[in-house]
Parts: structure tokens; sequence; C-alpha cells
């Protein structure tokens, strides 16, 4: 025993220092940041956001670590980096009046690059010691080496130089970030700072289908281990955003509290008094079977009760939102006031899946919601590949589950469709309860009805019987099918009216 010990103390001492980043999700993929007093090299194409990630990596390390940092530009002056973060939220200028931030602009003229033997980088090391002695820069930033080296094409000497310059910022004890571009057959153009680096970032800006998609990839990180995937990431007025694939695992507690449904009617077919709390709960059906009715009595009832709820509506504004519910006397606009229900619309096509999903992490951060209403989930299949769509989602629950926040999701299942349990995106397995929603016709088509029962419900008894669903002026109710509309009327159904009833269940594919 007392060897093991000494052991696990000797591993804990010899684990790679790290220097995190603050970069949302990215300290996450690389477990704790950048190799500390080590130099990363970040590569990508025109326009991935190498710059930035350079810039926001210093802003973070100045404002939340306390570690000043120094950005060395070939390419673009202090003002230009003024304005190309002018438009977010981060406050560069104002580091830099403070000296957190030491911005040095280096303009190579040709004759600094002479291809003799007499090429060396003593000038620069002059220049970036005394920039990092006058503020104790702990971060470095040299944007970008293909400038640095731009004129010079003598491979020894070319390699000899890189080496110099990267040992030389390890020996300064600083955390360094290099940036590059990729070249033909290799991360940079000149191939060889991938072997010196500890750590490479791949940045990857491509077009699917008319939408810009933003990856990112740790290639390599020596002494460490780190997420080996592409990870979706997006640049917003906070800076970068690193959205990891699985962002928790299967760890969840579980729990017996249950939650109302809002539907007292709907509660009694849940046996046990309503949905799972912290639970997955999916409504599919054809257009105007009530899906989204049923989704907003469940708002009210988490509102009345003194909780915060999420409606992302995808389909409709929240003023055609609050208008239709009212017509069913679902009144929306009173909680909206009091601030326990938040309704968020947009159009699924404004910009990407990333987008969306890293809204609904800012949102749930900022509004604290114990209940979160996705309406449409379908809404997002236009927008990304069958693959694409269920990682989302996937995402999307692991977060819900993780927060023990109770998501309910609406799908839309389209009316030729054979099988009525069709529209999960491909998730029905994460799905804790289940229930669908369809039209049915009574009296030989003279009447159209609509029909509810539960798929399933993971935990808790259930009626797997099909039950009427009605819409009417004093809200919604769930009836037996051989029971009448009205529950004050008490007409029975004759035995030879229920058998019919049950022979066109069965020919329409339901259980009766």
């Amino acid at each position: 025993m007392p060897n093991t010990r000494k052991k696990k103390k000797a591993f804990t001492h010899n684990q790679l220092d790290k220097c995190p980043t603050g970069i949302k999700g990215f300290d996450q993929i690389t477990e704790g940041g950048l190799p500390r007093n080590r130099t990363t090299l970040v590569c990508g194409s025109a326009g991935s956001g190498k710059t930035l990630l350079g810039i926001d990596f210093l802003i973070k390390g100045a404002a939340n670590y306390n570690e000043p940092g120094i950005f060395m530009s070939f390419e673009e002056t202090e003002d230009e980096l003024y304005k190309d973060v002018a438009s977010l939220s981060l406050d560069l200028q104002g580091l830099v009046s403070q000296k957190k931030i030491l911005i040095e602009h280096v303009l190579l003229e040709r004759r600094d690059i002479q291809e003799s033997g007499e090429f060396n980088l003593e000038g620069l090391f002059i220049r970036l010691e005394h920039a990092i002695d006058a503020i104790g820069a702990k971060r470095v930033v040299i944007d970008s080496i293909e400038s640095l080296f731009a004129g010079l094409t003598n491979t020894g000497i070319l390699r000899l130089e890189i080496k110099r310059l990267f040992r030389w910022l390890k020996n300064k004890r600083v955390t360094a970030i290099v940036t590059g571009e990729p070249g033909h057959d290799s991360y940079t153009r000149h191939g060889l700072e991938e072997y010196l680096s500890d750590c490479i970032i791949l940045l990857d800006n491509r077009v699917n289908q008319e939408i810009a998609i933003r990856r990112i990839r740790v290639i390599k990180y020596r002494g460490s281990n780190h997420g080996t995937n592409e990870y979706p990431f997006v640049i917003d007025k906070n800076g970068l955003s690193v959205i990891p694939i699985t962002s928790a695992g299967l760890d969840q507690p579980g729990t017996s509290k249950r939650v109302s449904t809002g539907i007292p009617s709907l509660d009694k077919m849940l046996q046990g008094g309503g949905f799972t709390k912290g639970s997955t709960i999916l409504f599919s059906g054809t257009a105007g079977t009530g899906k989204t009715s049923l989704a907003a009595a469940f708002a009210v009832e988490r509102c009345k009760r003194g909780e915060r709820c999420l409606f992302l509506s995808y389909e409709e504004s929240s003023g055609q939102l609050i208008q239709n519910m009212s017509s069913i006397d679902i009144h929306l606009a009173p909680l909206v006031k009091k601030g326990l229900l938040r309704i968020e619309s947009t159009r699924p096509s404004f910009f990407g899946l990333e987008m969306h999903l890293l809204d609904l992490y800012k949102t749930i951060e900022d509004f604290k919601p114990q209940s979160v209403i996705i309406d449409p989930l379908t809404s997002l299949i236009a927008e990304g590949s069958q693959r694409e769509i269920q990682s989302m989602v996937t995402r999307m629950i692991d977060l819900l589950k993780s927060k023990g926040i109770t998501g309910v999701f609406t799908s839309l299942v389209s009316s030729n469709a054979q099988n009525y349990t069709s529209g999960e995106v491909g998730v029905s397995s994460l799905i804790d309860t289940w229930l669908v929603v369809r039209e049915l016709e009574e009296e030989e088509g003279k009447k159209r009805i609509r029909g509810l029962y539960i798929v399933k419900s993971r935990g808790m008894g259930h009626s797997s019987d099909v039950h009427k669903l009605v819409l009417s002026d004093d809200g919604i109710n769930i009836v037996p099918m051989n029971a009448a509309e009205d529950p004050d009327q008490k007409k029975k159904v004759g035995k030879t009216e229920k058998e019919k009833m049950k022979l066109k269940s069965r020919e329409l594919g339901i259980r009766a």
C-alpha cells in the first residue's frame, strides 16, 4: 500500500502543467488548456479564425487569470486589430491601455530578409524580450510565422531559425501561440513547425449547403490526453466558443420526482402524476394535431408553480404563439411579463446548427430555466445531414439532462408517412416519454377527431389505449375513445359501436 501511494504521488507530480485559455469548450476538449510555458501551433486557411483565437487567448488570460500577454503581428497594425474585434465584446483596447496586453507590430522590409548566412532573429528576440519584461508577460502570440519567414528559401537556415524561435520562447517560460497557414501536404507551408510544436490546433472553415461551418481539431498534444474528433466552434460577439460533441456522460442520477403535464386527464394516463422531472418528452404527429398546444399547457403549469420555462419557437413568432394559445384558454402573456416564461423565435435557416446549440447553452446559462420546450425539433432537419442533426440533438439532450432540466420537444410527421411514430430525428432511444397525436375519423368519415396515445414512458406505468384529444375554448381535455367529450353527459357507447371503433383504429395501425 505505501508503494502504491508513492507511485500515485509521483504520477500527479509529473502531470503536464496546463494554461487555461478561458475559451468556452476549448479547455474541455484539451483537458485543461494549452501546455504551459510551451509553444502551440494554430494553423488554418484564411478566415478560419487563427488571429481571433490568439487575441481571445490573450484577453481571457489578462482579464480572468491575471496573465499579461504580447501580441506580435507581422501583418496588421494596432489600429487594424482594434477594428477587427470592434464588432465583438472583447475589450482589447481597454486591456492595452491598462498595460495588460502589449501589441507589437513588426514591419518587415525586403532588405531585412537576406539569403546569406547572416539572416537571424536577434533583432526580433531583443524586441520581444523587451516587451515581455515591460509588462511581465506570461502569454505570447506570434501572427504569423509565414510572414516572418516569407522571403527565406534556404531550407537549412529556415530550419535553424525556427528551432531557435521555439527554443527561445520555451526558455522565456511563456505560453506561446504561433499561427500558420496550411501547405499542400503539411499543416504549415514550411512543414517544420509541426514537428517542433508541443501542440497543434487545426481550424477549418467550410461551406455545406450554403451554410458556413467552422471546425476545430487537436492534431497533436505532447504528454496529454485530448479529444481527437472534429468539434464545431462558432465566433460570436463574445469571441470563440467550442462545442464538444458529447457535453455530458451517462452519469445523471435517477429521480422519482414528477412534474404535472398541465392537463389533469393526461396526468392520469401517466400513472404517477405526470412526467419524470429532468426527463425528455417528445410529442410527435402531423400538422394541426395539437403538439404545440400540449407543450404550451406544460409551460403554463410549470410557470404557475414558480418555475422558469424557456420556449424556443422555430415556426411562430412570440406574438403569434401567444395569440393562438389564448384561443384554447392558455394565456402566456402574463407569464412572460412576470419573467417566468421566455419565448424566443427564430428561423432555423438564419444560421447553422452550431449557433443554435450555442444560443441554447448561453440562454440556459443566463435565464436558468427548469424546463425547456423546442417547437418543432424537425425544423432543424434541413440545416444539416442526418448525422449532424443526431449529433446536435444528442448534445442538446445531454445539456438538459446534465442540468436537471425537463425537456419537451415537438416533432412534425408528414401526413403521407406510413409510420406515425416517425419524425423523431433518429433519437427516439434518448427520449424518456413519447406521445403521438394524430388525426382519426369517426362516424364513417363525417367527423375528424384527434387521437393521442403513449408510445413509451420509462420508469412508470402508463395507459396503452388511444384517447381523444379535445381542444376547445375551455382548454385541453383528454377522454377515452368510448366516452363523450362532455364528461357531464352520461352517454354510453354500445357494444357494436365500441367494436366498430376498435376495428377502425386497427385499420389505421393504432392500438386501441
